[in-house]
C-alpha cells in the first residue's frame, strides 16, 4: 500500500478502558499522503500536537487552511463573527449538495436565515414530549425483535440502530411509519453514497473558491436515488393527507404560512425534509452503536446504568418522563458524544480576509473545527482519551466552546435537544433488557467520510439480562 492507515489504539486495564481511535502521526504528512488519507478517513491524517488546544496555519496548493482548536478562538468564528464564518465549506457543500440541494444543513445567506427559525421551531425541546411515545414505542419495539432472536444469533449494530433512528424520526417528520424495507434502503443509500463521495475535493485546494462539482458515478447516483425515492415517497404521502397533522413536516407547512415567507415549493420540502431525517436518523444511530461498544468494554460503567434504570423504573420499561432520574444513561451519550463525535469536522470558509487570534485569514480560507481533536485535547480533559462518563456527572463546569457534538453558535444543531433524548431514552430501554456484546476478536476501528462511522461495522451478540422485566 503506498500509503499505510495508521494503526488503531484500543486498550483495557482494570476498571479504565481507552476505545478505538488513529493513533497519531508521528510526523506532519506530505500533499500525497494528505490527500490519500483525507479519502480515507477524515479523522486520521493528525500529528500529537493538533490534540492539543491552540490554532495553526498552513497551505496546501493554493489555499489556506487555518486550524482553530481553543474554546475562545472558536467562539470567535462561530459567534463573534459568524457572518464572517457562517458558510460550511466547499468541500462538505460539494459532498451533500446532491443529497440535501439547499437544506439547512448546508445552507447560508437568506436562505438558511429563513428556514432555520422554522425548523428550530419544529423541533424545539418544548415539543419534545409529544415525540415521546413515539420514541418509546420504536425502541419496545426493537426490544421484542432482540427478545425473540435465536440464541448466540448476531446483529450488526450500526444497521440495527440505523432502524431504529429511521423508525422514530419518520413517524415524527412524517407523521408516518416507514416500512421496514425502506429503513433499510435509506441505511444502505447513505452508507454507499458516503463511500462514493469525495470528501477532498481537489478543485477547491486548486484555486476554484467553490470547489468542484462532486459528479460521482453510478453507485453514487444509485445510492442518491435510493435515499430519495423513499424521503419523497412519504413526503407526496403526506402532501397526499396520509400524515399526521402534527407531524414536524406539517408543521414546517404551517409555520411558514404564518411566518409570511415564501411558500415552500416540493423541492425546498424535500430538502429540508430530507436534512431532518439524515440528521435525526444518522447521527443518532452512530452515536447509539458507539454508546453499546463503549459500554460493552466498560462493565463498571454497565452496572451503574443497570442499577439506575432499577432504581428509577423497577420492572416497568422506561419513558421520557424518566429522563431526568437516568443521569448515568444521559452521562454515557454524552461521553460517547465526545469521543465519537457524529460530525468530527465542522469546516467553515471565510467570506472576507479576516482575522483569528495571531493569524491573518484570507478570503474563502478553510477554517476548520474539529471536534475530533478539541474533544480529546490533552489540555482541556483529564485523561481525554478513556471512556470516563462520570465526567459529566461531577458537576464541573465543561466549557460549551470545548464540547461541540452538535456544533455551536448561531449553526448548533436544532435537533439537539431531541437528538440527546432519544438517543438515551433508546438506550435505557434496551439496556434494562440485554446486553450487547461485540464479536470477540473483532477489531473496531473509528472511520470518517462525512459522519464518523465503525469500518464494517459493529457486529455484536444480543444477550438476555437474567433479571430483564417484561415487555
Amino acid at each position: 500500500m503506498l500509503y499505510p492507515a495508521p494503526p488503531t489504539i484500543e486498550e483495557r486495564s482494570g476498571s479504565e478502558f481507552i476505545p478505538a481511535h488513529p493513533m497519531p502521526l508521528r510526523r506532519d504528512p506530505n500533499l500525497l499522503q494528505i490527500v490519500i488519507g483525507a479519502r480515507r478517513s477524515l479523522i486520521e491524517g493528525w500529528t500529537e500536537s493538533y490534540y492539543r488546544s491552540g490554532i495553526d496555519s498552513f497551505r496546501i496548493l493554493r489555499r489556506q487552511i487555518v486550524f482553530v482548536n481553543s474554546p475562545e478562538l472558536i467562539r470567535y468564528v462561530v459567534v463573534t463573527r459568524h457572518g464572517n464564518f457562517e458558510r460550511k465549506s466547499p468541500q462538505m457543500r460539494r459532498a451533500l449538495e446532491a443529497l440535501l440541494g439547499d437544506g439547512l444543513f448546508i445552507s447560508d445567506g437568506e436562505t438558511w436565515k429563513r428556514r432555520r427559525p422554522l425548523v428550530a421551531d419544529i423541533v424545539h425541546k418544548r415539543r419534545l414530549p409529544e415525540f415521546g411515545q413515539t420514541m418509546e414505542d420504536a425502541a419496545l419495539a426493537v426490544a421484542e425483535e432482540w427478545g425473540a432472536l435465536p440464541a448466540r444469533s448476531e446483529v450488526e449494530l450500526t444497521e440495527e440502530m440505523g432502524r431504529l433512528t429511521a423508525t422514530i424520526i419518520s413517524r415524527a417528520v412524517f407523521g408516518k411509519n416507514i416500512p421496514r424495507d425502506a429503513a433499510q434502503r435509506v441505511i444502505d443509500g447513505f452508507s454507499a453514497y458516503q463511500r462514493q463521495t469525495d470528501a477532498f475535493n481537489l478543485g477547491y485546494f486548486l484555486g476554484a473558491d467553490d470547489g468542484w462539482p462532486a459528479f460521482g458515478g453510478k453507485r453514487r447516483r444509485r445510492a442518491m436515488a435510493m435515499v430519495h425515492d423513499v424521503i419523497e415517497s412519504v413526503v407526496n404521502a403526506h402532501l397526499a393527507g396520509e400524515g399526521d397533522a402534527g407531524s414536524m413536516v406539517d408543521l414546517l407547512i404551517r409555520r411558514n404560512q404564518k411566518s409570511g415567507g415564501e411558500p415552500l415549493d416540493l423541492a425546498a420540502l424535500r430538502n429540508e425534509a430530507a436534512t431532518i431525517f439524515m440528521a435525526g436518523h444518522e447521527t443518532t444511530a452512530t452515536t447509539l452503536a458507539w454508546a453499546w461498544y463503549l459500554l460493552a468494554n466498560a462493565p463498571w460503567v454497565a452496572r451503574h446504568v443497570h442499577e439506575e434504570i432499577e432504581t428509577a423504573c423497577g420492572t416497568r420499561a422506561p419513558t421520557l418522563a424518566d429522563l431526568p432520574r437516568l443521569r448515568w444513561c444521559r452521562a454515557v451519550i454524552q461521553e460517547t458524544l465526545r469521543l465519537y463525535p457524529p460530525v468530527p469536522l465542522l469546516p467553515r470558509q471565510a467570506l472576507e480576509a479576516d482575522r483569528i487570534g495571531p493569524v491573518d485569514v484570507e478570503k474563502s480560507a478553510l477554517v476548520m473545527i474539529a471536534p475530533w481533536l478539541l474533544h480529546r485535547s490533552v489540555d482541556l480533559w483529564e485523561k481525554p482519551n478513556h471512556f470516563l462518563p462520570e465526567r459529566f456527572l461531577s458537576g464541573t463546569r465543561i466549557d460549551p466552546f470545548a464540547y461541540i457534538p452538535f456544533a455551536v453558535g448561531p449553526r448548533i444543531c436544532p435537533g439537539m435537544n431531541f437528538g440527546l433524548d432519544e438517543a438515551t431514552l433508546c438506550l435505557a430501554i434496551l439496556a434494562q433488557r440485554f446486553e450487547v456484546r461485540p464479536r470477540e476478536g473483532y477489531k473496531v476501528e473509528p472511520v470518517c467520510r462525512l459522519t464518523l462511522r465503525p469500518k464494517g461495522g459493529l457486529p455484536a451478540r444480543i444477550v438476555a439480562r437474567s433479571s430483564r422485566p417484561p415487555l
